[in-house]
């Protein structure tokens, strides 16, 4: 039993040695969402809390993102989250792409699956009250979005 103990141990600390890429790309003001479409500061502050770690480049890696293996799945879920819509790269969208995301942000906000519930649990902030949805589902239905 001494054994396998000691084997778990070595190979947890070994996998700590494997790094993952926390670096996030500089931000374009001119690609970025928010600035683009000048966004009012509340909308803002709800994007920021509860959908920029996952949907942008400027994720803020909380302490827990620094053990192996949960960083590598934390990891996963930006990767993921990002290659669905990264708000940093909006401007890089052609017309169909915005569209879609426009139309996936409000279903999603609407239908409680973002933000995703294990991200909440983590961060109370992103937990969205039924009137932060609404202005959400508002804001992204306007059709002045660029």
């Amino acid at each position: 039993m001494k054994k396998i103990i000691f084997w778990i141990a070595v190979v947890f600390l070994a996998i700590q040695l494997i790094p993952i890429n926390r670096d996030n790309k500089a931000i374009d003001k001119n690609n970025n969402f928010v600035d683009i479409n000048n966004t009012p500061e509340n909308v803002k502050s709800i994007l920021k809390n509860a959908c920029y770690d996952c949907h942008s480049n400027e994720t803020k890696y909380p302490n827990y993102s620094y053990i192996a293996p949960i960083s590598w799945a934390v990891k996963d879920h930006i990767n993921e989250g990002r290659e669905y819509l990264n708000f940093s790269e909006w401007g890089s969208y052609n017309k169909d792409l915005k569209q879609n995301a426009i139309e996936k942000t409000i279903s999603t906000v609407r239908d409680l699956q973002m933000p995703l519930p294990s991200y909440i649990g983590y961060h109370p902030k992103a937990n969205l009250t039924t009137e932060q949805r609404t202005i959400l589902e508002n804001y992204f239905s306007n059709p002045t979005i660029k």
